[in-house]
């Protein structure tokens, strides 16, 4: 029977996505109006809360449509302006920037990573070893990189072994054509094959936590980073240097979380690789480099030296975060011949549909900023002092970054701070101290859910998650132990005062300086 057009309307929109959820983001389409008429404040409010529940849906729609169809509508009824949307984006460029050429720029060096990462897993036998080595390594990498990148890098490599293994223990040699996603073969064995996908679970998490550890430290590790030292005038040095009370007992926390977990088998981590796949992997690792030419070793050569640019780049602020990557793209492809319009497009594919959330993200600040929304929590918790303000803030964020998006949350609390800074609320050392307990707070605690890492959503939408078994809630299991160690471990360098002691001490040694309110509304957005 041929679909009515009402049927083929409902059909196309939003495409695959469960028909109750069409409805939910139709019906807020409809009411969103009726009650900006009635009241701006709390038609502000729903807005949030509808954009929060499509961060939360991402599974089921990927949150650029539904959330760009609400920002939309936002501008057309007059909940904010083109003008002011274009405003937050103007102030955020740096980080866009960040987005489009700093992950295309890695993208080119995936080949020295991936190397890497295979000389851990089939040089080192103890699988304790290899959990540290792959936490840790994630930790640096997200540190100096974007840590969708670094994660996007690790997921490269756990297909590539799976891929690898299934092809062998199907019968086949390393040439052969395979398709891995079936498990229809009869000489797989079904035991090995759990304890090999366990071992690849067990990795992957690690490595999403690392980007955590390392991603909360710098600049460069989240977008919502850069987004906060923009608003705080913060250089590389001068960020890694502020986090560094909260982020180092924090970074020592989660390694000793990896190595218990890991020790007592437990919430799912333990599992062992079999001999049989190891022995399979450390063939295949022998007959790449035997096969690895002249030409492809001063490949590996050049990625390294342009790894240590972008190091030293970012470290000592030669340049926006943004042209440091696009330099990258330029030296990688120069000297690796990469000169092909269509390998280079190639890049820019992971990063471009979050870039253009991001710019959905802002509208939707730009509504916050004109309606005033969060101005009376903001209110309430500055009407504390001291370190009991500084821990508001950071369980605050915490906890909404659970279910929504970090940088998201981030935007939102910082550009509210600063309102509260120009507005002389507050003082410059107070507001300096609050960015780390808004830094901290959105990118530590949002572990316990794919929802609040872009990392971790990144893994679960992945074309490797099904193959190895990990779904969503066990995600959630899997960094329980993880999500509550960070959160407690920042929560008390905070409660306890040894961020504002330590914090005083980089004062009187010269390692910081203080700021004035002139230099934070020097790059104010005007309204």
């Amino acid at each position: 029977m041929p679909l009515t057009m009402s049927q083929a309307f409902i059909g196309n929109f939003l495409g695959n996505s469960p028909k109750w959820y069409k409805i939910a983001i139709l019906s807020f389409l409809v009411i969103n109006p009726i009650l900006f008429y009635i009241n701006p404040f709390v038609a502000g409010w729903v807005l949030v809360i509808e954009f929060i529940f499509t961060l939360a849906m991402a599974l089921k729609c990927y949150p650029l449509q539904p959330g760009g169809l609400l920002a939309i509508e936002a501008v057309i009824i007059g909940m904010t302006s083109p003008s002011m949307v274009l405003h937050e984006i103007e102030a955020n460029l740096e980080v866009l920037l960040l987005l489009v050429f700093m992950v295309a720029g890695i993208y080119f060096m995936k080949q020295l990573l991936l190397f890497g990462f295979t000389k851990m897993i089939t040089k080192v036998r103890s699988k304790l070893a290899v959990s540290l080595m792959f936490c840790g390594a994630s930790a640096f990498l997200s540190a100096f990189l974007d840590a969708l990148t670094v994660i996007a890098v690790i997921i490269a490599v756990a297909v590539g072994f799976y891929a690898i293994y299934h092809k062998v223990a199907s019968g086949k040699d390393f040439g052969a054509d395979h398709d891995h996603t079936s498990d229809g073969q009869s000489q797989l064995n079904t035991e090995e094959l759990e304890a090999f996908r366990g071992f690849l679970r067990n990795l992957l998490m690690h490595s999403g936590v690392g980007t955590a550890l390392g991603g909360v430290c710098t600049m460069v590790g989240e977008p919502q980073n850069l987004i906060i030292a923009a608003q705080a005038n913060w250089q590389f040095a001068e960020f890694a240097i502020r986090m560094s009370p909260v982020t180092v007992p924090v970074f020592l926390a989660g390694i000793a979380t990896c190595f218990l977990v890991e020790k007592f088998k437990i919430f799912g981590y333990g599992a062992q690789l079999p001999e049989s796949v190891r022995q399979i992997l450390c063939d295949y690792d022998a007959h790449e480099d035997a096969r690895r030419t002249n030409k492809d070793k001063v490949k590996l050569i050049i990625q390294a030296l342009v790894g240590v640019w972008l190091i030293l780049g970012l470290a000592l602020h030669l340049a926006s975060v943004g042209l440091i990557g696009l330099t990258v793209i330029i030296l990688c492809t120069a000297f690796n011949g990469i000169t092909d319009e269509h390998a280079l497009g190639k890049a820019f594919e992971e990063a471009l549909p979050f870039t253009a959330l991001l710019a959905v993200f802002f509208a939707v600040v730009a509504v916050i900023i004109d309606q005033k929304l969060f101005a009376p929590v903001i209110q309430w918790a500055l009407d504390f002092e001291g370190n009991i303000q500084l821990v508001i803030f950071f369980i605050a964020n915490g906890l909404l970054s659970m279910v929504s998006d970090n940088v998201f949350v981030g935007t939102v609390y910082i550009n509210e701070v600063k309102a509260a800074l120009l507005d002389g609320q507050i003082t410059r050392d107070q507001f300096d101290m609050l960015a780390v307990a808004i830094n901290t707070g959105t990118n530590l605690p949002s572990v316990a859910t794919p929802n609040g890492q872009a990392a971790f959503l990144f893994l679960l939408t992945s074309a490797l998650a099904p193959l190895i078994r990990l779904s969503y809630g066990r995600m959630v299991w899997m960094a329980l132990p993880y999500t509550i160690v960070l959160s407690v471990v920042g929560l008390l360098t905070i409660e306890t005062g040894f961020l504002t002691e330590m914090t005083q001490y980089f004062y009187d040694t010269g390692l910081l300086n203080h700021h004035t309110v002139a230099e934070a509304a020097a790059n104010a957005v005007t309204h």
